[in-house]
């Protein structure tokens, strides 16, 4: 079983990465279930998708990760993957895009958000396993594939990359084709190929 959570905010593609996650899953002959939990996503609110596959033939129940049991999280913005590290695993892999997305409250606060203060826990909080968190410089790799919307397919292929999903960048390849609207499927794609150059 493999335990997958994408998190991020609204408009970031949470919910389009994991049906692209589900649809690879989907297409190896793997049991699949995948939940959301939205809330004020509209509003630029979290948006936590959970997937989870039965890689080895196994029945899926439940389609909600319990805490600390997530073998990959997957996070769009670095304040989001500090708020849902209780999931990940001991031995659980972290992917995080380095760009901050500033949140309403912070242009209210005194203290501005830095999405770079946050990395740095990142960073101490896994001191004693970095190989266990990736941060992905998604605002130069972005540039490149000339998209931001793109990033759920950049992050997705920075976890793939990993070797902690049982998948293959020609399995994301494939649900992409199957699971992406077909003006947007290029677009797609080439983000793959600046994501593993």
């Amino acid at each position: 079983m493999i335990n997958v959570m994408l998190t991020g905010v609204g408009g970031q593609g949470t919910v389009l990465a994991a049906k692209v996650l589900a649809q690879a899953a989907q297409e190896k002959g793997w049991h699949v279930r995948t939940a959301e939990t939205i809330g004020m996503a509209q509003r630029g609110g979290s948006v936590v998708s959970h997937v989870r596959m039965g890689d080895a033939g196994e029945e899926v129940y439940s389609p909600l990760i319990a805490k600390g049991s997530a073998d990959v999280v997957i996070a769009f913005e670095p304040a989001e993957a500090a708020r849902v590290l209780p999931y990940l695993s001991q031995t659980g892999v972290l992917v995080s895009a380095s760009t901050a997305v500033q949140p309403v409250t912070a242009a209210l606060a005194k203290d501005p958000y830095r999405g770079s203060s946050v990395i740095a826990g990142l960073e101490k909080a896994f001191a004693q396993a970095p190989d266990q968190l990736v941060i992905v410089p998604d605002g130069e790799l972005l540039e490149r594939v000339g998209n931001r919307k793109a990033l759920n397919t950049v992050l997705l292929a920075c976890a793939i990359k990993t070797g902690r999903l049982p998948l293959t960048l020609d399995d994301l390849r494939d649900a992409i084709r199957a699971s992406v609207k077909p003006a947007f499927v290029d677009l797609n794609l080439r983000a793959i190929d600046c994501a593993v150059e």
